[in-house]
């Protein structure tokens, strides 16, 4: 079996120095304080997500990745270490990021085309542009004809493509998603994975994923994260070279490097939870 072409080291990644990456994480760490004693979630971690690039996070359960994601976002501040956007110190929650998490969290009693345009409505756009934009969206992701459909008439990987519709509607620069595909079926998974990295890397956008589906991992991103368990850090990190079309969800699983990833990584976790 071909051997791993991988790149295993922690902390940041090399940048331009034209231009700063759209985020950067430096020694940041996070501890709750319990009924008893303090709590260490995050112990040390540091990492970049370059421009255009997709990265995912995978680690023990309950490492904290989500409370990663939510210091990253800056609903929760971090107790030692900083986060920068577009190389500036986070102050409050970041511009131009889209938060996607497992739930659609849409509205019930909004059409789709009224979910995905929330977003705009809230950001005072025009309500002819904001329709515009938003049907555009939702047919790009091939919901045409379901603008007027209130969720309970959809399928749940219909709502999530609405859901994916109303982050990327207001075109935002980074995705920060925390396992968004997780209660999808197998054959939606691989469709909305597509759709997902067809829209990141045609817009050069950048996107951070957070997953506990390795083979999601390895099959859409140029980089994948593994943390140890709590209080957790970067244990390695491969660069992932599959030698196929990234969009191309099943010539990724088949490729001849694809499981040879999978197990180093699965491998990695399987220690991380010893």
């Amino acid at each position: 079996m071909e051997a791993v072409h991988a790149s295993l080291h922690s902390g940041t990644a090399p940048q331009s120095p034209l231009s700063a990456a759209p985020l950067e994480v430096l020694g940041v760490s996070k501890s709750y304080v319990g009924s008893q004693a303090v709590v260490p979630v995050i112990g040390d971690i540091s990492l970049t997500l370059n421009r255009g690039e997709i990265v995912s996070v995978v680690g023990p359960s309950g490492c904290g990745k989500t409370t990663l994601l939510n210091v990253l976002c800056g609903l929760i501040p971090p107790d030692t270490g900083t986060v920068r956007w577009h190389g500036a110190a986070i102050s409050g929650q970041p511009a131009n990021v889209g938060y996607m998490l497992q739930k659609d969290l849409l509205f019930q009693w909004r059409t789709a085309l009224s979910n995905v345009m929330l977003g705009l409505e809230i950001r005072r756009v025009s309500a002819v542009q904001a329709e515009d934009r938003a049907r555009a969206m939702l047919d790009q992701l091939g919901l045409h004809g379901f603008a007027d459909a209130y969720p309970s008439t959809l399928s749940g990987g219909m709502r999530q493509r609405v859901a994916l519709a109303r982050t990327l509607v207001n075109d935002p620069e980074v995705l920060l998603l925390d396992e968004p595909f997780a209660a999808l079926d197998f054959q939606t998974k691989l469709v909305i994975e597509s759709d997902t990295v067809n829209l990141v890397r045609d817009s050069g956008r950048s996107a951070l994923l957070i997953t506990h589906d390795i083979e999601e991992a390895v099959s859409v991103s140029d980089r994948v994260i593994v943390l140890s368990k709590r209080p957790t850090r970067v244990k390695k990190t491969y660069a992932i070279d599959l030698g196929v079309e990234r969009a191309d969800m099943i010539a990724a699983r088949e490729s001849p490097r694809f499981v040879d990833y999978v197990r180093q990584i699965w491998a990695d976790l399987d220690v991380a939870r010893q």
